[in-house]
C-alpha cells in the first residue's frame, strides 16, 4: 500500500538567517525566543512534569521586543523553538523628517528608513533634537524590522 501525501512549502525570502532552532529547555529568561511569529524577550518561564510518560511542558511568557506586547506559548521541553537574531546599533540623529529618523553611519553614508516611535519616546525624540540636542539613537532589528527603542544625548 502506497499512500500520497501532498507537500505545501510556504515561500518565503532569505528568512533562513531571521532565527536559529534552540531546544525549549536550552531557553532562559531574559533570552529571546519567536511566539506566534513576534520576537520577544523571554520575561517568564516554568517547566511543568506531565504523567507517566508524557513529556515536560515548558510555559514561556514573552513580551514582544518592538510593540511590548505580551505572548505566551507552551511547548514540549525537548522541542525546538525559532530564536531570533536580534542586532542593536547606536546610530548618531542628524535629522527627522516626515516621520522618519536619519543616521549618520560610521561609513560616513546615512540611513534613512527607521520610523519615528509612534509613542512618548519619539515625542521625547523629536522634542530634544529639536532643542538641538547631539543624540545618540539605540536601534533594534531582528527578523526583517527596524524600530528605534532608546535615545540618549551624545557625549561631549
Amino acid at each position: 500500500m502506497s499512500e500520497e501525501h501532498e507537500h505545501t512549502f510556504e515561500s518565503t525570502d532569505a528568512g533562513a538567517s531571521k532565527t536559529f532552532p534552540m531546544q525549549c529547555s536550552a531557553l532562559r529568561k531574559n533570552g529571546h525566543v519567536v511566539i506566534k511569529g513576534r520576537p520577544c524577550k523571554i520575561v517568564d518561564m516554568s517547566t511543568s512534569k506531565t504523567g507517566k510518560h508524557g513529556h515536560a511542558k515548558v510555559h514561556l511568557v514573552g513580551i514582544d521586543i518592538f510593540t511590548n506586547k505580551k505572548y505566551e506559548d507552551l511547548s514540549p521541553s525537548t522541542h525546538n523553538m525559532d530564536v531570533p537574531h536580534v542586532i542593536r546599533n547606536e546610530y548618531a540623529l542628524i535629522n527627522i523628517d516626515d516621520g522618519f529618523l536619519s543616521f549618520m553611519l560610521a561609513d560616513g553614508s546615512t540611513k534613512d528608513d527607521v520610523k519615528l516611535p509612534d509613542n512618548e519616546t519619539g515625542e521625547k525624540l523629536q522634542e530634544e533634537f529639536d532643542e538641538g540636542k547631539e543624540l545618540l539613537v539605540s536601534v533594534v532589528s531582528s527578523m526583517g524590522e527596524e524600530h528605534a527603542l532608546t535615545f540618549k544625548e551624545a557625549p561631549q
